[in-house]
């Protein structure tokens, strides 16, 4: 047998590079009073559908008594509440507090900043292969899970780049044409969103997410400041070869999370009744239908929908 002293030895120069970089070895995560451990357990509750303590610890895999006093302590410091599961009596659904969303919100931020920092330091080029070596790392190391990740979400979220917004336009203009028959009136109003995004931009309460498969942009939606309280989502949408993958329902979760890290009180969006799939996804993430109002526009009867959530 080869000896592996010397691949031993990169592992863990690797190791101890990759946990340096990133400040895991901080006492506190990203100066937070919460441990890495903390923070991820955070996460899971933040980012997960009606999670539970056992989702969550099969998903960290962490020690079962470990979890428990987290939670715990989370519990005790009124940032997370617990209600009893309706499909199992022995479980209980897990949820973050106003409080506990408020103290999550800057972590989430400052990672999220952290890491685009990093990015940004890179070119095109590098970034592609910095995302190709943490697929390959992930796909050598655990094959059943990335697996089962490829085929649930292999895309990625991004900022919006020069080029993406014109390539919006063109894809929502030849879709709504294809699949619902609007002329051209709506790519004309998909346009003039778009152009007042960039004109008014304030990354501080707006932003655009791009989704991204294999180098090729496959969805979109904004976030624009409606007022100082409200935000309005616009442009969701999808290619229809990445559909099913979860993309729409997480780029309009990217959309109310980050509203409420901004500080906005409530969300509104406009659409028509006829797109059943954007309805269906607005309708999870808990939007309501606050008016509908018939109308004639892109050469089609149409009846339009106000959709609000409260945040």
């Amino acid at each position: 047998m080869a000896d592996l002293s010397p691949r031993i030895d990169t592992v863990r120069r690797f190791n101890r590079f990759y946990t340096r970089h990133i400040g895991v070895l901080q006492e506190g995560w990203l100066n937070s009073p919460f441990s890495l451990t903390e923070a991820r357990v955070l996460y899971e509750l933040a980012h997960r559908e009606k999670p539970t303590a056992t989702a969550v610890r099969n998903s960290l895999e962490l020690d079962a008594g470990y979890l428990s006093r987290i939670l715990s302590s989370f519990e005790k410091r009124g940032l997370i509440e617990k209600t009893p599961s309706e499909d199992d009596g022995r479980q209980s659904i897990l949820a973050l507090t106003e409080e506990g969303r408020q103290q999550f919100a800057p972590i989430d931020a400052q990672t999220n900043d952290q890491v685009g920092a990093m990015l940004d330091k890179l070119s095109e080029k590098e970034q592609r292969l910095l995302i190709e070596a943490i697929r390959n790392i992930e796909k050598v190391l655990a094959p059943e899970e990335d697996a089962e990740s490829t085929a649930k979400a292999s895309y990625l979220l991004r900022p919006h780049q020069p080029g993406d917004l014109g390539w919006v336009v063109h894809r929502q203009g030849v879709l709504y044409a294809q699949e619902y028959g609007y002329d051209e009136q709506f790519e004309a109003l998909v346009a003039e969103i778009v152009a007042k995004f960039i004109q008014r931009y304030d990354p501080k309460c707006e932003r655009c997410w791009i989704a991204e498969r294999d180098g090729e942009v496959v969805g979109s939606v904004f976030l624009v400041a409606h007022s100082k309280s409200m935000a309005k989502l616009r442009l969701l949408y999808v290619e229809p070869s990445a559909r099913g993958l979860g993309i729409g329902s997480r780029l309009v979760s990217e959309c109310v999370r980050f509203a409420r890290q901004a500080g906005y009180k409530r969300m509104v969006l406009w659409t028509q009744s006829e797109l059943d799939a954007a309805r269906h996804i607005y309708k999870k993430a808990g939007f309501q239908v606050v008016e509908k109002k018939k109308h004639h526009s892109f050469s089609k009867d149409l009846v339009a929908e106000t959709w609000e959530l409260t945040l």
